[in-house]
């Protein structure tokens, strides 16, 4: 009996989607396991240019791995101490802020109709509230210190991850791979290193300059706002944005529209010079994603892994996209996802 090619073809694709579901399913039920470890494999390859530098200098492996366990503990109990305390104290301030903001909706809209412009209050304040990007912040905030209670898990992996490095590329030689492949895999891992250590440094300053900022206009929780930024800097274009609607808001219901104003004008600042002129220039080339490929994978990741797959998302999708452009076959994948149309030269080298 014959084989109907088309009918076998459509079956694998069928098969090959059901595995993806059932991958997906997988992921989503597994998260509260998957974000702790995804957050140890960021957080080792960050600190893993930090301890081959180490070990060029000649410092031992044991003392280089020591350094860089105080230079974790020390971020991720800071930081897990301050954001709980911090989140907390605006959780409970949340509802007060979001009927003073409610409140000032309304003037507006009798504002408007002193100018005979009508609009449903009722509509407004259904659809439109600007009192839920709160609740997003909180819930991403308290999403983070979630994750963050798996501290100790975080740690030991970071600590057994940087103690295998070293020896992995002997691993994958003695697999049997050859020369191309490891430089294939090489070129890789030195490129995520380079996107997560240059997106890690551009999104630390633009936290600090951040809070500086609100500490000198007098708004309330500087240094939350300024983690809020540091987090939401990973997400480009959306991130930045959202990072700046809750100190906004905060300036605006306790000290009026000129401190807004104000706030808003440094944010804006801030983005343009840290986003849009100083990481190009480190990055060198480009690494853009299309805003639309930003949005669903935000809403895909945070969907799978909860509020820190949203933090996860973008450089997730930005690694899938570098492992795209080291191979020819995957590489249109790799132009797909961008936000622009490489030249040709691009096109034919990939990616340096």
């Amino acid at each position: 009996m014959g084989v109907d090619l088309k009918e076998t073809g459509e079956g694998s694709i069928i098969i090959i989607l059901a595995c993806i579901v059932i991958v997906i399913a997988g992921l989503r039920e597994a998260s509260s396991i998957i974000v702790p470890f995804l957050l140890s494999i960021f957080i080792a390859i960050m600190c893993g240019g930090l301890f081959s530098w180490m070990r060029k200098k000649g410092i031992p492996a044991f003392l280089a791995i020591f350094i860089i366990i105080l230079i974790i503990f020390g971020a991720i109990f800071g930081m897990g101490a301050y954001i709980g305390a911090s989140v907390s104290d605006f959780i409970q301030q949340l509802p007060f802020y979001q009927k003073r903001i409610n409140d000032l909706m309304v003037l507006v809209i009798k504002w408007l109709r002193g100018y005979h412009i009508y609009i449903s209050q009722r509509m407004i304040l259904r659809y439109f509230d600007p009192g839920s990007i709160m609740d997003i912040i909180a819930n991403l905030l308290s999403g983070l210190g979630s994750a963050l209670t798996y501290a100790f898990l975080i740690f030991f992996t970071v600590v057994f991850i940087l103690v295998e490095a070293s020896s992995f590329s002997k691993k994958v030689e003695a697999c049997g791979t050859s020369g191309t492949s490891l430089e294939t895999i090489d070129r890789i891992v030195r490129s995520i290193q380079k996107y997560l250590a240059l997106k890690t440094w551009i999104s630390l300053s633009t936290g600090i300059v951040v809070t500086l900022w609100l500490m000198i206009l007098g708004v309330k929780y500087p240094i939350l706002w300024g983690v809020v930024a540091f987090l939401l800097n990973y997400i480009p274009n959306i991130g930045p944005f959202i990072a700046a609607i809750p100190p906004i808001l905060l300036s605006l219901v306790d000290s009026g529209l000129v401190s807004a104003s104000l706030v808003t004008l440094g944010y804006v600042v801030i983005k343009t010079v840290m986003s849009d002129i100083l990481e190009p220039i480190f990055m060198g080339r480009r690494l853009s994603l299309s805003i639309l490929v930003v949005l669903l994978s935000l809403i895909f990741w945070g969907w799978v892994l909860g509020p820190v797959g949203m933090l996860l998302s973008v450089p997730l999708t930005i690694i899938f996209k570098i492992i795209c452009e080291s191979f020819p076959s995957t590489r249109w994948i790799a132009i797909l996802l961008d936000s622009d149309v490489p030249t040709c030269e691009e096109n034919i080298n990939g990616m340096d």
